[in-house]
């Protein structure tokens, strides 16, 4: 007869039935079955390898004597995509196991080896089963057994045996003496039925590869290989693969030719890559990649269910498929322009009856801060919230001071640059585009000067700067022109810089390269004091806001911040190891940004799509954002200090504020931005510091050094040979590279997004389009005619249609919106980061220097002297002030780029 066994432990001394002492596997595996009854003898049955299976090198548990009763909780958040809200047959089918504890399988790993053979120690497992719904979350729990010599919990892997994948929140292990483990996961665990994968979910302790515990080296290396897939095949939607490819994807050649698009990334047309989907080629084109499906993106960057119900892909999806055909609907002819400006204003004050969706779908509930009310006849009416520019001075975006002052402390604050050279001169071939030297001269110039220092003073003085957009669009005016319904000038704007740090704008100069039997056309606008020249100079403003429209969606906001950093997110997740602690500082500048660069790629950047349809540069926008890319973009000076420095907005001077010296003293995007470079740099010194604490340390590095390598030469592959990538050798090289990378997904995104809506609703202000050429161009006497009698018409019919407009308000209304579950810099600690007592420490030091930044950006805005944040009708500049409520509210900097 089978005798009991008496088990011992420091928390407990019981008795356990035969049928109950520890079962070892074929592979080495231990656990501690909770049968009923004695389980049928027989030969054990070895398990079948999956990706992360223990090793297959048997360990003998050879004192079991004393065991450690431990008790595991998993907290699972309910969500659409997950387990707890799926109707049918499989949620009951997981309704049932559950109860009987079948369908989440955990299994614990030792952190080491065993130290006196140095193989593997046995893992141990157990099913957890559901034990309460509270609504928000629900928890399953387990109890385990560890054998005496266990050790430490280095790693927990969990098989998802529901029928649908689940989200984990985390996993705390309470039971030991010193304490709780926790792992935090926040991450997607697929069904078995869809994969075989088992997820591994290591502690909050972080570790360097070379301290890395003996028992987690093989995982740590596993996991990795995972997360790099093999690079074949169409991915699924529960994968968690993270590889490269190019933008191929933008055009739809089977459905017209019109709709092909050049390959953007290569030799060709160079471009930072994107993530692989490995979707089929399409049949027109080999080289393009088909449009079809939802659009792939690693499982775990997906937009959460609270994300998604404030912006999403049905947003997007809404505005371009039920919203444009509603107001075509409504405004009948798509190029129609508005009347009069009292019919822009009718947006805000009254709003438009649109027809109701064909299929019935309703705008309001994707789109309430827009759609107002059904009417009576079953129409929806779409009305604006009037932005905060227009409704605090409905007539500033007329004046050139605020012309001027939004060159510093608007949207797109990062064109502006310092001339250092005169005469101004073209880089461009002359003998294909022309004179070199501007049609700007010395003379003109002095006339506006009006006699108080010669143009060379003003130059010697640092009182010149330029909007220059001369070269990088007279080579696509021709391309741009032979599309319908829009029209494109290479342009230059010069600004004398006034003793208040004011810029007043002293000339425009509009050029159109030779075409066919057309010559050369070049004009220079100035302000002017009688009619005609007034309105010739407002049009010519309105030309030269179009181009800047388009360089800030296209280079400024999209290049710099959401396309540069997407291969940042694939190297980190293919070579740095979840237990990095680099990889885990880096983590939360991270999400959502590749979930919204692949909607904007479905939607925004795409033939046919939002920018080709509203702005300038038409169907060759990326391809203009490609040139830049090529001829612009250096990583070195995407941070702050280098950006200013390039454009001669500021030198170094170690006895200045932030160790440089600024050209125009009263610049809001630079002054606050450079307090929150500081604060960034600052924590990410203490953070880096903490784990490396030589050049050494760096270096031997493995997959650190793997990781950046595989930034230069692969995510942004086409710069590769670039001599001004930093080197990765110390501590201080790390600390730079990482705060650039941080500064660009937080401070920068947050300057060139959250005011779009704000700046830009009035589209008077910004249009993103010039749909006419300037009536002197090619002066006809009708239309000059029409110019001199009603110019109020010529510029209305330069502005964007009311399709155009609308459409775009109603995107940068989205675009603006902070969504309720936002991370703000500074806000909540990781855990991986409250784990540790110093970084902690550091952490919440970091986060008192974003609240002190907070205050020192309202006392700038209520400072008198300060004439570009300060002002009659003026909107403060508070783009970067660290924190926000939800909504459109044109402040807070989160985390990431997740919108």
């Amino acid at each position: 007869m089978l005798k009991p066994h008496v088990l011992h432990s420091s928390q407990t001394t019981r008795t356990l039935l035969p049928w109950k002492k520890p079962f070892v596997s074929g592979d080495g595996n231990v656990s501690f079955p909770n049968f009923h009854k004695p389980p049928v003898l027989g030969k054990a049955k070895k398990n079948v390898p999956v990706r992360h299976a223990a090793s297959s090198i048997k360990a003998i548990v050879t004192d079991t004597d004393k065991i450690t009763r431990v008790k595991a909780v998993v907290t699972v958040q309910p969500t659409v995509g997950g387990i707890l809200t799926h109707l049918g047959l499989s949620r009951g089918l997981d309704d049932i196991t559950d109860m009987f504890g079948k369908t989440l399988l955990l299994e614990f790993v030792p952190a080491e080896l065993d130290p006196k053979t140095g193989l593997e120690k046995p893992t141990v497992k157990a099913y957890a089963h559901k034990t309460n719904l509270l609504g928000e979350t629900t928890e399953y729990e387990c109890d385990f057994e560890l054998y005496h010599g266990f050790g430490t919990i280095g790693a927990i892997l969990v098989e998802n045996e529901h029928h649908k994948e689940m989200f984990l929140n985390k996993i705390v292990i309470d039971g030991f003496d010193d304490g709780p483990v926790n792992f935090t996961c926040n991450s997607w665990v697929p069904a078995k039925n869809d994969t075989d994968e088992k997820r591994i979910f290591f502690t909050s302790k972080s570790y360097l590869p070379s301290d890395t515990p003996s028992g987690l080296k093989k995982y740590r290396e596993n996991e990795l290989v995972v997360v790099r897939g093999d690079g074949t095949g169409e991915l699924k939607k529960y994968d968690r693969i993270y590889d490269y490819d190019v933008y191929n994807d933008l055009g739809d050649p089977d459905s017209s030719e019109d709709l092909a698009r050049p390959v953007i990334g290569g030799k060709e047309n160079p471009y930072p890559r994107r993530c692989r989907t490995g979707r089929p080629r399409t049949e027109k084109d080999p080289l393009s990649e088909s449009r079809s499906g939802d659009v792939y993106v690693p499982r775990d960057e997906a937009f959460s269910e609270v994300k998604n119900l404030s912006f999403s892909a049905k947003t997007v999806y809404s505005v371009v498929h039920a919203l444009v055909p509603a107001l075509q609907g409504a405004v009948q002819d798509r190029d129609k322009a508005f009347p009069y400006f009292t019919a822009i204003d009718s947006l805000f004050n009254e709003g438009i009856n649109i027809p109701t969706h064909k299929e019935g779908f309703s705008l309001g509930a994707v789109l309430p801060r827009l759609i107002k009310a059904v009417t009576d006849t079953g129409n929806q009416l779409l009305q604006f919230e009037t932005p905060t520019f227009v409704d605090r001075d409905k007539f500033g975006w007329m004046r050139d001071v605020e012309f001027g002052r939004q060159t510093l402390a608007g949207l797109n604050p990062c064109s502006i640059k310092l001339v250092t050279e005169w005469p101004l001169k073209s880089k461009l071939d002359p003998k294909v585009y022309g004179p070199a030297e501007s049609a700007i001269t010395t003379e003109l110039i002095e006339q506006e000067i009006k006699g108080f220092m010669t143009v060379e003073e003003a130059i010697e003085q640092k009182k010149l700067f330029i909007v220059d957009y001369h070269d990088l669009f007279l080579p696509y005016v021709e391309a741009v022109r032979k599309q319908e319904g829009t029209t494109l000038y290479a342009s230059r704007t010069l600004f004398l810089l006034s003793p208040d740090s004011t810029l007043m704008p002293l000339a425009i100069e509009l050029t159109r390269p030779k075409m066919g039997d057309k010559p050369q056309w070049r004009e220079v606008f100035r302000p002017s004091w009688n009619s005609t020249g007034a309105w010739l100079w407002k049009l010519a403003k309105a030309h030269v806001l179009a181009h800047d429209s388009g360089y800030h969606q296209l280079v400024s906001h999209w290049l710099r911040t959401h396309a540069c950093t997407e291969p940042y997110i694939i190297a980190t997740n293919r070579q740095l190891s979840g237990l990095h602690p680099i990889y885990r500082l880096l983590h939360p500048h991270f999400r959502y940004t590749m979930e919204i660069n692949a909607l904007a790629r479905g939607f925004l950047i795409s033939a046919n799509g939002i920018i080709e349809n509203s702005f300038s540069p038409g169907n060759i926008s990326i391809q203009l954002s490609s040139v830049v890319y090529n001829q612009e973009w250096r990583f070195d000076h995407q941070a702050l200090p280098g950006d200013l420095i390039s454009r001669g907005m500021a030198v170094e001077d170690p006895s200045a504020p932030h160790g440089l010296k600024l050209a125009i003293e009263d610049y809001p995007f630079a002054n606050d931005g450079l307090i929150l470079w500081d604060i960034l740099k600052q924590w990410v010194v203490d953070y880096v510091n903490h784990y490396y604490r030589d050049a050494k340390a760096i270096q031997s590095d493995d997959e650190l050094q793997a990781w950046w390598t595989e930034i230069r030469t692969i995510g942004h592959g086409d710069k590769k040979d670039e001599p001004w990538w930093p080197v990765l050798k110390t501590p201080d090289d790390l600390v730079g590279i990482i705060t650039t990378i941080i500064w660009v997904t937080s401070g920068h995104h947050a300057a060139v997004n959250f005011g779009q809506y704000d700046f830009a609703g009035y589209f008077p202000n910004r249009p993103t389009t010039a749909r006419v050429t300037m009536p002197c161009e090619e002066p006809s006497d009708e239309r000059w005619e029409r110019f001199l009698v009603r110019p109020e018409v010529e510029l209305m019919a330069c502005f964007p249609s009311q399709v155009q407009a609308t459409t775009v308000m109603a995107i940068l209304d989205v675009l603006s919106n902070h969504s309720p579950d936002e991370e703000y810099l500074g806000g909540q600690i990781e855990p991986f980061w409250a784990e540790d007592p110093i970084i902690k420490g550091k952490y919440e030091e970091f986060a008192g220097r974003l609240k002190q930044l907070e205050g020192i950006i309202d006392e700038r805005n209520a400072d008198e002297k300060l004439k570009n944040r300060f002002g009659a009708g003026l909107v403060p500049y508070t783009l970067l002030k660290p924190y926000s409520e939800s909504g459109v509210t044109g402040q807070g900097v989160p985390n990431s780029i997740s919108i």
